[in-house]
């Protein structure tokens, strides 16, 4: 299978090119993204015969049907990464909560949170694609709190690679911070810049385009890649566990094959939601994408109005600050896929431009086919990760805002499966908060210990030995040094 570019093509860059390069190489024509040229469809049986499949058999077959350009021996040793998840055999195990509810954990792996389902094997796919072409690369990551963990993770000391993360200084927690800016990794640099995530991914996203970035890296024979969901090698990943969400409600016996069910997906830069798009139009019976937010609702003002509009809209640092995001990347690929190339490049060259594009009354309508969004506040959050906790299940922030499409956007008595994206560990101060009903302040080390100790919580040896480790990145630079920060790291190391 070959990629293709949601914004059309130039005339120099090729009209296709195979996963291999679209992984390397993620920069396209007219600053858009690489999407397949089309999607697989699964045969009716696929869903039933993989019922007592493990998690790497499953995503192997998923792999296969894309026909992706990587030697079956690199695939399964980058799926065989997942054996080092709390329980080998399910990954990312899918929890009964309620009579119609699911939580699908995603937060089993190294970094506590979901981006190590698809960076894990991604980084060892990427890297192992470098060494044989003997090419050297710099990754380039911008976090909003996890993509930057799971992405210095993956990549630590690998040959041929060097990887810069970016991050917002102060729009992170504390374990998350801790997490990057500990990491001992002689090829990682993390740079804490001054502003928030937008920032972050805009400066990503330029210096993918940038001519002369590229040239200048040119000059140590260095190419270009990127973590963050810009890439289809992290997107790939998260369509896989689409499929294990209805597998495990078909395993578990609470649905019948074919039986529709909702998927409700926390959503800031909306990789997540467009790998249960994929998923639904590969075969999956979904009956709808529900999409929550925080009170940075822009996707809910978009799907529910059609119009996109950052107009002189200022980011809200919220309780769940891996949402905390205005400008969300992956929109563009689901409008490619309903709309095509031609309209994708209007309406992304307008939110480039103006801030704001807007879709037909029609083009909305058939959004809304797809998707339902609504958001929750952080009161609302912390009543819902007290209100659980009551019958035992402990949730993040993030989880929380889920609860409210559940409760709001079912129009259908159906099962429905909930994505946990992050562990509590995560974000234990508000979580704290949210047990004893107060808003004091908790240091992480102290919410953590209070959580675990009055809560019976696990918590995972790698959360302890974080506030104890040496912290080896403490550079906060403004958004104009990030550029020339980056050059030296490269010349440095």
């Amino acid at each position: 299978m070959n990629f293709i570019e949601t914004r059309g093509n130039d005339g120099i860059k090729p009209i296709e090119v195979p996963f291999s390069e679209a992984i390397l190489n993620p920069s396209t024509s007219f600053g858009g993204l690489y999407v397949p040229a089309y999607l697989p469809k699964l045969e009716d049986d696929f869903l039933v015969n993989h019922v007592n499949s493990s998690y790497k058999d499953l995503a192997y077959d998923i792999l296969k049907a894309f026909e992706i350009d990587i030697d079956e021996v690199e695939i399964n040793k980058a799926l065989d990464l997942y054996d080092n998840f709390d329980d080998a055999s399910n990954p990312c195990p899918v929890v009964k909560v309620k009579d119609d509810l699911f939580v699908h954990e995603q937060y089993h792996g190294p970094t506590r949170a979901f981006k190590d389902m698809a960076l894990q094997p991604f980084g060892s796919i990427l890297s192992s694609i470098a060494k044989k072409r003997d090419e050297k690369y710099l990754i380039l990551a911008a976090t909003s709190g996890d993509t930057g963990p799971a992405a210095l993770n993956t990549f630590k000391n690998k040959e041929n690679i060097q990887v810069a993360c970016l991050y917002p200084d102060g729009g992170t927690s504390d374990v998350q911070r801790l997490q990057m800016v500990c990491e001992d990794g002689k090829n990682l640099k993390v740079l804490g810049i001054e502003g928030n995530f937008d920032d972050a991914q805009n400066a990503l996203k330029q210096l993918l385009a940038s001519q002369s970035f590229k040239d200048e890296l040119k000059k140590d024979n260095i190419k270009l890649s990127a973590a963050n969901s810009v890439n289809f090698g992290r997107i790939i990943f998260q369509i896989i566990y689409h499929f294990w969400s209805y597998i495990q409600l078909l395993k578990q016996n609470e649905i019948v094959y074919g039986e529709k069910i909702y998927l409700v997906v926390p959503s800031g830069n909306f990789g997540n939601v467009l790998g249960g798009f994929y998923a639904q139009e590969m075969g999956v019976p979904i009956e709808k994408l529900l999409v929550a937010s925080n009170e940075n609702n822009i996707l809910t003002q978009w799907i529910n109005t059609g119009v996109y509009d950052i107009r002189g809209k200022e980011l809200k640092l919220t309780k769940s600050p891996a949402m905390d995001i205005l400008k969300s990347s992956n929109i563009e690929r689901v409008i490619f896929s309903l709309f095509g190339a031609q309209r994708t490049r209007e309406l992304m060259e307008d939110l480039n431009n103006e801030n704001i594009f807007t879709m037909s009354k029609n083009e909305t309508q058939i959004v809304q086919k797809y998707f339902s969004a609504v958001y929750s506040d952080d009161s609302f959050g912390l009543k819902i990760i007290k209100d659980f906790s009551l019958f035992g299940y402990l949730m993040d922030p993030h989880t929380a805002t889920c609860i409210k499409a559940y409760e709001n956007l079912k129009e259908k008595n159906l099962k429905c499966v909930i994505y946990s994206t992050a562990e509590w560990t995560k974000f234990s101060p508000t979580v704290l908060n949210a047990l004893n009903e107060n808003s004091e302040k908790y240091a992480d080390k102290e919410a953590l210990e209070k959580i675990s100790s009055n809560y019976k919580a696990f918590l995972p040896q790698s959360i302890k030995d974080l506030f104890n480790s040496k912290i080896n990145h403490s550079m906060v630079i403004k958004k104009d040094n990030i550029e020339s920060e980056i050059v030296k790291f490269i010349r440095e190391s």
